[in-house]
This record gives C-alpha cells, structure tokens and sequence, in this order.
C-alpha cells in the first residue's frame, strides 16, 4: 500500500473490514457490514451475543428501527416491554458498532452539550426546572436499566476539573446556582483537596464534584441491551444497512441489500452515523462531528501512587474542547477528546499526539507510556447544542431521537423509552422543547466544516491564552 505523508495509508479497505476514513457527511449511503474498530472495548468485551444475521428477504413489519446503538436497542426493549411490540431493528454493520461502542462510557446526569444555566437563558425557569427533572428521571431509567448487565459499572459521579485559575470561580458561581436555581447538591473541591482525596492530576486547579454518574463498559453495555431486546422478542438485523426510504399506502419501504422492510413505523437511532441521504427531514439537521480516544498498557503500581488514582468516576476538564477521562477496572487509564475535522484527515498522527501530550500534561508519569489501543469515532452535533426525540411530520409514523452531541451513554436509555412511547401512541412529558421541535437545520450547511475549523482555532486560543 502507498504511504501518504504522515504515516496515512492511501487505500480503502476490502470488503466486511473496517474503514477509518468513514464520513457520513460525504458518504452517499451508510457504512454497511463492516468490522468493529480496533477500541479497546470491543476487544474487551468477549464474544459479541447472536444477532439475528442480515435481511434475507423482503418482510413486513409492525415496527422498524434503524440503528442498533444503546438508543434503537433501548427503543426495541421498551417496546417490547411496555407496549408489547415486536421491533424489528436494521443495523448497517453490528450492534453497537457505531457511538455506542466508541465512547467514553461516562454516564452523567446530563443530556446535550447546554448547561443548565443555559437552559434558563434559552427557554426560562419553568421550563428550564422541568428539564432538570426529565434528566434526572432519564438517568434513573439508565440506572434501572442496566443493574442486571455486567457492564462494569464505575459509580461514584463526575468530576469537572478546572483546568486555569480563573475557571475555579465560574465553578464556584456554577456550583451555587446549582443549589439555589435547582436544588441540585454539588460540591467544589480545591486543587489540594483533588489531588489527595481523588486523583493527582498536576495542571487541576479544583474541580466541581456531582454525585450522580456511572461510567460503564459501553460494548458490553451495548451486548447488554442486545441480549434484552432479542429476549422480550425483537429481531436485530446486521449488516442490513437501509439504502433508500420511500412511503406507499401508509407503509415506510426500507429498502437494504438482503430485501424491502415494510414497515407502520420507523424510528431512527442512527447517532453521528445518519447520513444525508437517509431521510429529507434528516438533511443538514446536525453536524457528525470526530473524536478520538486510546487506552494505555496497564499502569504500574508506582504509576499508579504517582497519579494517586483514587477515583474511577467520570473525569472531564473545562476546556471547551474538553479531554474525558478515567482510571479503568484492569488500571489503564482512558482519554478522548476532539479530533480531525474530515475523515480523510482521520488518521493523521497528530490527532493521537494531542490525547498523548493531554496525558502526559495532566499526568507526567504516564510520559511515553505505551498506548495499547487508539480509535475515532463520530458525534452527533445538532444546531443548538440538544437532543430531540420527536415526530417531525405528523402526517408520518416516523420519528427520530439524534442530537446528543456526545453526552448520551445515560440519556440515550430514556430517549429509546420516549421514541417507544411516541411510536406506540403513548408519548409523555412531551411540553419539553426537546420534544416538540424538530433538530433545526444548519444555516450554511455547505460551509459547516470551514466554521468548525475556524472555531476550533478560536477555542483553542480561549482555552490556553485568553
């Protein structure tokens, strides 16, 4: 194979293999019957449960969902659970494969990239109080949900770590208005206090502790939901990527390669992996947005008293463009954090150099320590920074719940609950702008990838010299 300048690799991989380079802004159908990425999760997670193989036929169906991440999968579970409907679900490669096998599996009390401050700012107290409430009945479906799946659950909260000086007194503000705006218990902690109590991680300045949170193993967890779904009846297709999408008499075709699903409804769940040309309704509605992520060798018992890990809840610090991170059960540590802006530009070598230099920069006895596993993935980024689980045209059973913007490992469980609610005819709690407002488009969607490298020049500089 031709080298390409910086150790890229100019071809495209055979057939059933996994392709980096994937992008489902400029990809004219999905990703279909490919490989799971090289993540330390899938090679961690042991054998992947039976699916029920690829379409073979032309069917019909009460009930299609299309994609098999922790959102379709939930959806199908509850379906089947609360309504008593049968889903069928069409993956276009394999269960989780997609933003449920590639995250950092950090589930927090928490949807979208918004604050809640941000929430009273957009759409007032009432509404912005009620959201609360939503997240926090959402996170306490994700912890019902997955207390019988051996997903390796981290509890113990999150910790939001102040990475310059000056950030400390928005978090003391945060912290306060927390408290006083929505009852919401959180604690802040100086430098010193982080450091002996929860981790020595040198360039933190404190952070902000939140109590509610469970990270988690997210194949296993995705396996997890597999094994439901298929229990209570569901049929979970992979390798049947939906190629085309028409309605006839009041029926959706699916059209993938094995045969047409005809299905009453359709609930889509496809993350940053939604194509443009998967529905009209669809085009432009978000921005998929890289992210990259490794997982180091285990650590040594003198790493480890040098990074006096005492913790292995959720890690974030407060740059916009922030690195997550953890201490895992087998004592690697695992960060992620943004990354190329195309994915021709995936496999550049300076995108894992920066999850490098953010290791060794929070954690100096980790420089150069070997790196077992590196791997990308897409995030769904919708307009406005929010979710949606909505029936954008009420003329059509179609419905979509996208838009998480990579904070949806907890939230996704009860969007699947909402989108199997809304599917049924069922719909709750639905006054929430998330829920009664469409994803809204991209203005200027052509030019999206210029602004995003413009911005990302700009968070850098307000994140490091401003």
């Amino acid at each position: 194979m031709d080298q390409l300048p910086h150790g890229r690799i100019n071809a495209r991989p055979g057939p059933d293999a996994y392709d980096p380079l994937y992008d489902p802004l400029v990809a004219m159908e999905p990703a279909g019957k490919q490989a799971y990425p090289p993540t330390y999760w899938a090679a961690t997670a042991g054998t992947p449960p039976v699916d029920d193989g690829p379409v073979a036929s032309d069917m019909d169906v009460d009930v299609a969902i299309i994609g098999a991440g922790y959102t379709g999968l939930s959806a199908a579970i509850f379906l089947a659970s609360t309504h008593g409907i049968k889903a069928t679900v069409l993956e276009a490669n394999r269960p989780g494969w997609g933003c449920s096998g590639r995250n950092g599996g950090q589930g927090q009390n928490v949807t979208g990239r918004l604050s809640r401050a941000q929430w009273v700012q957009r759409w007032g107290l009432d509404t912005a109080r009620r959201l609360h409430e939503e997240v926090g009945e959402g996170f306490e479906t994700f912890r019902n949900l997955i207390k019988d799946i051996d997903c390796e659950p981290q509890p113990g909260g999150h910790l939001l770590i102040a990475h310059r000086d000056r950030i400390m007194k928005k978090l003391d503000a945060e912290q306060k208005y927390l408290k006083k705006t929505f009852n919401y218990e959180t604690e802040l902690i100086d430098g010193g206090q982080l450091r002996r109590q929860y981790v020595n991680q040198v360039d933190a300045k404190g952070a902000l502790h939140e109590p509610i949170g469970i990270s988690v193993h997210p194949m296993k967890l995705a396996f997890g939901y597999l094994d439901r779904a298929r229990a209570l009846g569901a049929a979970v297709h992979s390798a049947s990527p939906v190629t085309g999408w028409s309605a006839r008499n009041g029926m959706h075709e699916l059209i993938t390669p094995g045969g047409i699903v005809r299905a009453r409804a359709v609930g889509v769940a496809t993350g940053g992996y939604t194509t443009q040309h998967l529905h009209p309704d669809l085009k432009n509605r978000f921005m998929p947005v890289l992210s990259n992520a490794m997982v180091t060798r285990p650590l040594t018992q003198s790493e480890m008293e040098a990074c006096n890990f005492r913790t292995t809840q959720a890690l974030t610090d407060t740059r916009t463009l922030r690195f997550y991170y953890r201490f895992l059960p087998d004592n690697r540590v695992h960060i992620g954090s943004r990354s190329a802006i195309t994915g021709a530009d995936a496999g550049h070598p300076r995108h894992k150099a920066m999850l490098v230099n953010g290791l060794a920069s929070k954690f100096p006895a980790l420089t150069g320590i070997e790196i077992d596993y590196f791997w990308s993935g897409w995030v769904d980024i919708s307009h406005d920074l929010m979710p949606r689980v909505v029936q954008p045209d009420s003329r059509q059973a179609f419905y979509y719940a996208l838009g998480y913007g990579g904070n949806g490992v907890s939230y996704s469980a009860r969007a699947g609950q909402h989108l199997a609610d809304r599917i049924a005819g069922k719909g709750r709690n639905l006054d929430l702008p998330i829920f009664t407002t469409p994803l809204s488009k991209h203005p200027l969607a052509p030019f999206r990838r210029v602004g995003q490298s413009a911005l990302y020049r700009w968070y850098w500089l307000r994140d490091e010299l401003l």
